[in-house]
């Protein structure tokens, strides 16, 4: 029965990313080439996201700040969910809904990107932190799943995985933000390997 189970949820893993594969890639490149642009222009990129998505967007913004593969300089990035006594405070004095949008209001610069993820993209607090992106005049890019959720109605970009499974949403996830980390880095080296 188990090695059924196995053979069963890598099966439907490997189906989800032929259709992230198929659906994203134009998509996948074109979001590469807009956080490149802004951050080659001196701007950063504030990355949100609640549970597991919380976890994504901090190893997203690690992997800039710190590197990849590649020794190469840091790259301007900021995970909104580490931060416990601004997360407490704010949701203390304001709501949970509003963890990210003040923090944006903070933090964000006209110009700037911020990177939003849900697996469902009807994250209450993730959609209040992009209209107020949007208000700063801040490009917009979500990562969902299902049918992209209210997310994509205020997100410039939508990268939104063909699934309605939440784990094989996760997984996908986690390959479009390390696609996205290889091309950025390669974008960042003085010399680029060939």
């Amino acid at each position: 029965m188990s090695l059924t189970l196995v053979k069963k949820e890598m099966q439907t893993h490997v189906e989800v990313a032929q259709k992230s594969l198929d659906e994203l890639s134009s998509t996948l490149h074109d979001v590469a080439k807009a956080i490149i642009k802004t951050l080659k222009n001196g701007k950063k990129l504030l990355i949100c996201g609640n549970g597991g998505s919380a976890a994504d967007s901090q190893h997203f913004a690690a992997e800039l700040t710190g590197r990849y593969k590649r020794e190469r300089k840091g790259i301007k990035a900021i995970a909104l969910s580490t931060d416990t006594s601004a997360l407490t405070a704010i949701a203390n004095d304001y709501g949970y809904e509003y963890v990210f949008s003040r923090q944006a209001e903070a933090l964000l610069d006209e110009g700037d990107i911020l990177f939003g993820i849900s697996t469902s993209g009807n994250s209450k607090n993730v959609i209040n932190a992009f209209e107020t992106a949007n208000r700063i005049g801040c490009l917009t890019i979500s990562l969902t799943g299902r049918d992209g959720g209210k997310m994509k109605s205020v997100s410039d970009y939508n990268i939104i995985i063909p699934s309605n499974d939440t784990p094989r949403i996760q997984e996908m996830h986690i390959l479009c933000i390390h696609i996205l980390c290889e091309i950025i880095e390669r974008n960042f080296m003085e010399k680029i390997e060939q």
